[in-house]
């Protein structure tokens, strides 16, 4: 779009006026890359550009940015400067000042000089792909683990954005003493008080992965299975979750909708009581920092016992989707391919008509079956009972059901099969004074059992 005649009017210095309390209108740029340029940014072309455009026009609303325009920019070869070319960066300069737009998003990622030749040809904040999902995880931590990650994840971005071309950054401060050198830059004073409190945060840190490690040992001697819920952000993570522990969890139609990790423990039809974890949603190009950063909330999922991805089998990106989420799932050195620990959920079957249900039924059911997808709606409640029937076959798989008997009195060994494994039932014994329990272990437990109490037997034997 040419910009209007009287836009021209406008000083550079003055930038779009919005009403106090009124939401950033903003414009959202989505880059297009040739496979020349796809070369530079060493990206691979596996989902839709319109799919895209969709999704960061939702990264925009998920922080209540109004989208007054948004549009796909080709670029043939990517420009140090300005990232994009100068015809376009005039362009996107008219729209700016037509829309009185106060803020540009381009989904990508942008060098600090590039981020700064941009706001002074447009005369506008700009944001890149990084920093908007930080600004959205930022709005969204609620609970002190989740916003001293945060801003961890913010200051790392913060201190590579100090770049020397910042004419402000570059004056010194005077020396201590009589005789005191010329003192440090303002850059450098700037890094070290980013770099020291970079230090507390990772210390305070540190003290969270400590208390985790503790709560984890915690459940390991009442050890209930951990079942980690884990997908691409909005994949229905959150509904389902709610759905199945009865929990009151944010649950919308919005990217990142959930941050701060939640656990509520569930017992499953057949007596078995396992823990079910809803954790942050992954995206594309999710920022390094942050998978850093939220190491320790995503511990939850590296020490699951059974990790459910849920899908959103009604995106046209899902396998797009599926990728990005296998591909975070290694760095965390959880195989995707291991389809013993993982079920995979194709949830939104809501969203199908008749004959895209058919479909994805049909290409599920030719699955082998340790990896046949379980098909459900988390919305209407559709296909639950069958991915609970899975999680409990899954999680008592390879556990034995023992049988044996202790005196009633003894409620210290009592207590000790309930550290050992999943006490099933009780009952008073013929014999006088004796109780009959039944409990669920795991094969390394059984030898341990059997010599506390010789006479528990394996009830499949």
């Amino acid at each position: 779009m040419k910009p209007q005649r009287g836009d021209r009017t406008k000083k550079a210095d003055e930038g779009p006026k919005t009403p106090p309390g009124s939401p950033t209108r903003a414009v959202v740029i989505v880059p297009q890359f040739s496979r020349r340029a796809l070369k530079v940014v060493e990206s691979k072309p596996i989902r839709g550009i319109e799919a895209k455009l969709e999704e960061a026009v939702g990264l925009a609303a998920a922080i209540e940015l109004e989208v007054v325009r948004a549009g796909i920019v080709s670029l043939a070869t990517i420009k140090p400067a300005t990232f994009l070319g100068t015809g376009k960066v005039e362009e996107i300069a008219g729209i700016v000042r037509a829309e009185e737009a106060g803020l540009v998003f381009v989904d990508a990622a942008l060098s600090p000089v590039q981020q700064r030749n941009l706001e002074k040809a447009w005369n506008a904040k700009v944001i890149d792909r990084t920093g908007l999902i930080l600004e959205i995880f930022g709005e969204r931590a609620h609970t002190r683990e989740g916003t001293l990650q945060v801003e961890l994840a913010h200051l790392n971005y913060q201190r590579s954005r100090l770049v020397r071309s910042w004419t402000h950054l570059e004056r010194q401060r005077g020396g201590f003493g009589f005789l005191g050198g010329p003192g440090e830059t303002q850059i450098e004073a700037d890094r070290r008080q980013i770099g020291e409190r970079i230090g507390k945060i990772e210390h305070e840190i540190e003290k969270v992965k400590r208390t985790r490690a503790l709560h984890r040992e915690n459940r390991k001697r009442v050890p209930y299975p951990i079942i980690a819920l884990v997908g691409y952000t909005n994949a229905g993570k959150s509904t389902l979750f709610n759905l199945v522990t009865k929990a009151s969890v944010r649950a919308q139609d919005l990217l990142f909708a959930t941050l701060d990790p939640t656990l509520r423990a569930v017992d499953l039809p057949r007596g078995t009581r396992v823990i079910i974890s809803d954790t942050v949603g992954f995206i594309s190009e999710l920022p390094t920092m942050l998978i850093a950063a939220f190491r320790a909330t995503l511990e939850e999922v590296t020490e699951a016992d059974i990790v459910v991805h849920v899908r959103d089998i009604s995106h046209e990106d899902a396998e797009a989707q599926s990728a990005d989420v296998a591909n975070i799932l290694r760095e965390l050195n959880i195989n995707p391919e291991d389809h013993g620990r993982i079920i995979e959920v194709w949830n939104k079957l809501d969203k199908l008509n008749a004959d895209e249900r058919a479909r994805t039924s049909n290409i599920a059911a030719r699955k082998p079956v340790e990896m046949r997808p379980v098909l459900l709606s988390a919305l209407t409640g559709e296909g639950v009972s069958a991915l609970i029937e899975t999680i409990e076959t899954r999680v008592t798989a390879n556990r034995t059901i023992l049988s044996l008997t202790l005196d009633t009195a003894d409620g210290e060994g009592f207590g000790w099969l309930h550290r050992q494994g999943e006490v099933l039932g009780r009952e008073l014994s013929g014999r006088e004074g004796r109780l009959e329990v039944t409990i669920r272990v795991a094969p390394d437990k059984i030898a341990l059992i059997k010599r506390r109490f010789p006479d528990a037997v394996d009830t499949a034997a």
